[in-house]
């Protein structure tokens, strides 16, 4: 395959899956700044994987694995636990669909950013609709123990919400 080749698959992809991207940063981002920075880290990373990359399970799989090891690994170095990023319109229409949905959506999203790191990642890869299956292999667990912390985490936000 050609140099070429690759960059434009490369760049197709990025193309593709930009909303997931920011959706995992936006997750474990402290501030806008950070935000822009673990997307260009997650991007970095996803070009040093891809010439590696066999396509042999779904795309966004491997770009979720990416996103979340790479926001993990930033989160270890900086040792700092991340407050809600405010959305800006550039992220925004990568994140909210319907306009009356903003308010719900930042309370979700300050909520998401007090839970764990499996936590905030099962319960991310849970709103973009991921199948069990999917979320075990993404996580490295199995499925019955997605079900099981799933459950967990969603009675926690629950919680959180109430309170």
């Amino acid at each position: 395959m050609d140099a070429k080749k690759i960059e434009n698959d490369f760049l197709d992809l990025i193309k593709e899956q930009k909303r997931t991207i920011y959706k995992v940063c936006y997750v474990y981002a402290k501030d806008r700044d950070n935000l822009n920075d673990l997307f260009q880290e997650v991007v970095l990373n996803m070009w040093k994987g891809f010439p590696r990359y066999r396509g042999d399970g779904k795309a966004a799989t491997w770009v979720y694995r990416i996103a979340m090891n790479t926001c993990i690994t930033f989160l270890r170095r900086s040792g700092t636990r991340p407050s809600t990023v405010p959305i800006t319109a550039d992220v925004a229409d990568s994140l909210i669909e319907e306009e009356g949905k903003t308010g719900q959506l930042r309370e979700l999203y300050s909520l998401i950013n007090q839970l764990g790191k499996l936590e905030r990642a099962l319960i991310l890869l849970w709103l973009e609709e991921r199948s069990y299956q999917e979320m075990a292999d993404i996580l490295g667990i199995s499925k019955t123990n997605v079900a099981v912390k799933l459950t967990r985490v969603k009675d926690k936000l629950r919680k959180m919400s109430n309170s």
